[in-house]
């Protein structure tokens, strides 16, 4: 898969392409039929499909620390469209200048002269322009006056309810992982490079793998019984612990991953933590006994709950 990091990076080899446009927050099965759409219509005009996306994420921009959680880090939403076979993605910064442009200058610079778009596919309720005027019937007009064919996905159902990020968010905020499994397709994970932390779990007895949450707003907060790969050939079972730490008055959320049953030097490595259930919530104990003493029953729940 080819990343295309920016407008100014287009390159007249971009142009002649299927769109679809988008935050993708999740890749859940809904954005996976879109996918699937615009890779059809790319093969059947034989050409290249390109997915836009933007960084940050247009409510980040407008709504700073009150937007909706992340679902997925930027890395990881790029590991995952790769892994759905798409071929190239256009990452826009989203910025004051780009929150400006008029639906019509949005089509003319992206999808006209950016992009050539000979096919654009769309969610169904997609819209765009600084007044946000943009939508399927404003597109379907360009369509017409540059040459290129619009179309629509309908809602996909799940359970009696459509499959949406918000739909996942409140799922895996809730720890129903099982839900947020079958809507997005794929167990709900995190990934990260592990970096050095305060070495307070080690001291403890409890040693844990750190990796900064990266999110303006997480979903995850609280104790979950989790999976660890890549610190290992296979799966490893854990303990996770993400927050802000307040016992021993941590500023920055991270995800701290207590891994069972395992002792590595896994620093600098890229690990990814699978959530299989919430253990509880995130507290504030009045020592570091007390945590020592939560800790422990937490790696025992999680034991039980994995059957180890």
């Amino acid at each position: 898969m080819e990343l295309i990091r920016g407008l100014h990076n287009l390159r007249p080899r971009h142009r002649n392409s299927v769109v679809t446009i988008g935050n993708f927050d999740g890749v859940h099965r809904g954005h996976q039929v879109i996918l699937s759409q615009l890779q059809a219509a790319g093969q059947a005009l034989g050409v290249p499909d390109t997915v836009m996306m933007f960084e940050p994420q247009p409510q980040e921009f407008f709504q700073g620390a009150q937007a909706p959680a992340r679902l997925m880090h930027w890395r990881d939403k790029i590991d995952a469209l790769a892994g759905c076979g798409v071929a190239r993605v256009l990452c826009v910064r989203f910025d004051e200048k780009f929150r400006a442009l008029t639906a019509r200058a949005f089509v003319q610079k992206l999808l006209v002269d950016g992009l050539g778009c000979r096919h654009l596919v769309i969610g169904d309720d997609f819209r765009f322009g600084c007044d946000r005027s943009g939508d399927f019937s404003v597109l379907q007009a360009a369509g017409n006056e540059f040459g290129f064919a619009v179309s629509s996905t309908s809602t996909i159902m799940v359970e009696d309810d459509r499959v949406s990020s918000t739909r996942v968010r409140a799922a895996v905020r809730a720890g129903d992982f099982r839900l947020a499994r079958i809507l997005l397709g794929f167990p709900y994970s995190v990934s990260g490079r592990v970096s050095h932390g305060d070495k307070i779990g080690r001291t403890l007895g409890v040693p844990t793998a750190n990796i900064p949450s990266r999110r303006l707003v997480s979903p995850l907060s609280g104790i979950y019984a989790v999976t660890v790969e890549g610190a290992a050939p296979g799966p490893v079972f854990g303990v996770a612990s993400v927050g802000r730490r307040p016992t021993v008055h941590g500023q920055d959320e991270r995800i701290e991953t207590h891994l069972l049953d395992f002792d590595g030097d896994i620093y600098g490595r890229r690990i990814k933590v699978v959530f299989h259930r919430k253990l509880r919530e995130e507290l504030k104990f009045n020592s570091l006994d007390e945590l020592k003493t939560a800790m422990a029953k937490d790696i025992a729940d999680s034991r039980e709950f994995f059957g180890i």
